[in-house]
Order: structure tokens, then sequence, then C-alpha cells
């Protein structure tokens, strides 16, 4: 009897429309750093999805492809243990879709809750059908390497559901292929914007981004929203919704420490600036390490290139596997056999 010694494998990526900033940490990053000492990830730049709603910034995507490789390796991603793959140099991640949305119910679509979101904040009435069909193309993204579990934040997981739905429906029509993915959430789903909005967002402008210097995180820290209600430093100051605070309890390495200092904060003891000063203390040390990093594969760009090509490369041959098993289940891989039945009938 054949053992299957394979380590449960891992799913999960980001599309590339800029620099990762801290919401993308908390929300995956450190969860992803974790994971790779224990499962066989595969962390994918998604450009083809990023062309959805940036198909005129072509140059950007393509900037943002490094740039996010770059975040990638200086966070503690390792290219020995991890896979890194572009999604549009595996192109069965596109051929899969299209098979898979032959199966998938159009109102699913239609009322998945992220994809109305993400409508409704792009305010637009002349949506592509390629940005329309995304949720699509990440269930191919998520089947394609049969993944076993896949970290998101709290607001993707109606496509970690859609998944496992489309996923049971195609192993009851043609047989088994996929496994049922099982989504995994990361500690904090979602970091509030420095402006005190619900999601901290590039287009909003209210990111920290890990590649910030010092004296970037400190100005950003300084405009940060507190307690409205506090006119002095000494009057008592509220922690619900005060946004440095929700930083702090992100980012404090001392859960002792960091509940004194809520309590200095409740009794008036200390002001917003002293506060400030010390969140922006804390994310510069916690961003000390992986500034490091980043100057070390901004030297050395050949490692950047060898992380995103040998990863891809390696994903490509999972894929192509894959997909000879998606054909021959749905019986679409040789109609020459067909044929040849057709002639010998003759």
């Amino acid at each position: 009897m054949m053992v299957n010694n394979r380590k449960d494998r891992i799913l999960t990526g980001m599309r590339p429309t800029g620099p990762l900033h801290l919401g993308h940490y908390v929300g995956a990053l450190e969860n992803w750093i974790r994971l790779q000492q224990k499962y066989d990830c595969y962390f994918l730049i998604a450009d083809y999805q990023a062309l959805g709603d940036h198909v005129a910034e072509i140059e950007r995507i393509r900037s943002a492809v490094l740039d996010v490789a770059l975040d990638w390796l200086a966070v503690g991603l390792d290219p020995k243990k991890t896979t890194f793959v572009i999604q549009s140099y595996v192109p069965e991640h596109a051929e899969l879709a299209m098979l898979l949305s032959m199966i998938i119910p159009l109102s699913r679509v239609q009322h998945n809750p992220t994809l109305k979101a993400e409508i409704a904040q792009l305010n637009k009435k002349d949506l592509s059908l390629g940005f329309f069909n995304y949720p699509a193309s990440q269930v191919a993204d998520i089947l394609l390497p049969k993944a076993n579990l896949v970290p998101v934040g709290a607001d993707q997981l109606p496509h970690v559901e859609l998944t496992r739905d489309i996923a049971n429906k195609f192993n009851r029509l043609y047989g088994h292929v996929f496994p049922i993915p099982t989504a995994l959430v990361g500690r904090i789903p979602r970091l509030v914007g420095i402006d005190g909005q619900v999601k901290m967002s590039k287009s909003l402008g209210n990111c920290i981004y890990l590649s910030d210097s010092r004296e970037t995180v400190e100005e950003k820290v300084r405009k940060m929203y507190t307690d409205p209600t506090r006119k002095t430093a000494t009057d008592p100051g509220h922690i619900a919704g005060n946004v440095v605070f929700t930083y702090l309890d992100a980012f404090h390495p001392n859960r002792e420490e960091l509940q004194k200092l809520k309590l200095q904060y409740e009794q008036g003891r200390i002001g917003d600036v002293q506060t400030k000063k010390i969140l922006a203390d804390l994310i510069n040390s916690f961003l000390d390490p992986i500034r490091k990093r980043r100057k070390h594969y901004e030297a050395h760009p050949e490692e950047v290139k060898a992380a995103l090509m040998e990863g891809t490369s390696r994903a490509k041959k999972i894929a192509s596997e894959t997909m000879a098993e998606v054909k021959s289940a749905m019986k679409i891989h040789n109609y020459e056999e067909g044929l040849d039945k057709i002639t010998q009938l003759q």
C-alpha cells in the first residue's frame, strides 16, 4: 500500500496593486510566516485578477509584482521553504477558471458579498466581465494546486465557501479530483486605516507601508485619530474606537505593559502625544528588520527573480498534472480516441 507523505498544501495570495502595508501583515503575512514551517505553501501573485480594475495600468501591475515579491521576502517568507507563483506565468489558472465557470451558478457570483462590496467601492457602472468573474478565478487558484488550507481575511471567507461547494460539485459530477479546502483566518482579520476608516486601503491613502521610512511612520502616527472628546492630556481618555490603541493592540509585544498604558490613558495620566510616540517607536522597531532585509533584496534583484521563476516553475508542473486529471475526469482530454473508433467502424 502506498503511503502519502505529502504535507498539507496551502494556497493563498495577493493581487499586485502596489506595496504592502501593516494591514497585509497582521491580516495575512504573519500567519503565512508561521505556516511555512509546517505546510507546503504556495503564495500566488494574482496579476490576472489585478487586471479587473487596473486594466489600463499595466505598468503599475508589472511594478507591483516586484513590490509584492520584495515585501514577501522582506518580512521573512522563505522561497526555499515555500513556492512563489506569478499567476499569468501559469496559464492553467485561466484554463481551469474557464472550465469551472461552467458549473458555477451565476447567482452565486452575483450574491457574493465580497464582490458586491468591491463593486460598490469602485462605484463603476461599466465593470468588465473579467472583474465580475474573478470569484471563479479565485476558485481555480485554490483548486489548481489542490490546496487543503486557505489562509484568508474575514472578508474573503465567501470565496472559500464557494470553492468548497464547487469542489464538491465537480467531484460529484466527474469523479474525485479535488480535496475540499478549509479557510484559516489570521489573528487580526482587518486593521483599520490610520484615519479610522474600517479598512486600510491604498486608494484611501490611510496606510502605513512595510517599506515606509522611520520618519514617514512617525509622521503618519502623529496624524492618527485618538479620542475626539479629550481636550487636554489630563482628561480621562477612551480606548474603544481609538485608532492609536487599535494599533497598539496589534503591535505591542507586552500585554501587561499595554494594559498599564491603557489604564494610564483612561485615568488621564498620559497624553496623546506621548502615546503616539510609544506607538511610532513600536512600529519602527517592528519594521527595522524588514527594512534591512528589503535593502538586501533590492541590492540583489537576481535573488528576487530566482524566487519568482523557480517557484513558478514548480507550480507549473503541478498545474499541468492537475489539468490532465481535470480533462480526463471531464472526458475532454483526448478527442482522437473517438475519431479512432469512428475510423475502425468504417
